[in-house]
C-alpha cells in the first residue's frame, strides 16, 4: 500500500494559479503511476491528470492547456500546476497512485489502488 499526503490547496480568485503536491511513501516512487482526480459537491470523482512511471502524460480534456502534471523521483513526489483557473476547477483534489503497468491512459478511478485524503481548491468569481 502506498500512503500518499496532497498539499498546496486554498482559495484563489479566477484566473489564479496553485500548486498541489502529493507525497508518496510506501514504495519505490519512480516504479509508480500517478493520479489527480477531483471531486466537487454532489458530483461524481473524475480523472483530472495523470503520469506514468515511464514520464508519459494524460490529461482531461478541459484542463489541457492549464494545468501540468509533473513528478519529482527524488522527492517522492508528484505536482499538479494549476494555472488559468476557473470557478468550475473548484474541488477536492484527489491524488493516486498505482504500481499497474498497462498501456492505458490511467484516467478511470479503477486503475488505482492507493488515494490521498484530498485538498479543497476554490476558485471565486
Amino acid at each position: 500500500q502506498v500512503q500518499l499526503v496532497e498539499s498546496g490547496g486554498g482559495l484563489v480568485q479566477a484566473g489564479g494559479s496553485l500548486r498541489l503536491s502529493c507525497a508518496a511513501s510506501g514504495r519505490t516512487f519512480s516504479s509508480l503511476s500517478m493520479g489527480w482526480f477531483r471531486q466537487a459537491p454532489g458530483k461524481e470523482r473524475e480523472f483530472v491528470a495523470a503520469i506514468r512511471w515511464s514520464g508519459g502524460t494524460t490529461y482531461y480534456d478541459s484542463v489541457k492547456g492549464r494545468f501540468t502534471i509533473s513528478r519529482d523521483n527524488a522527492k517522492n513526489t508528484v505536482y499538479l500546476q494549476m494555472n488559468s483557473l476557473k470557478p468550475e476547477d473548484t474541488a477536492v483534489y484527489y491524488c493516486a497512485a498505482t504500481e499497474r503497468r498497462y498501456g492505458g491512459s490511467y484516467s478511470r478511478r479503477s486503475d488505482f489502488g492507493s488515494w490521498g485524503q484530498g485538498t479543497q481548491v476554490t476558485v471565486s468569481s
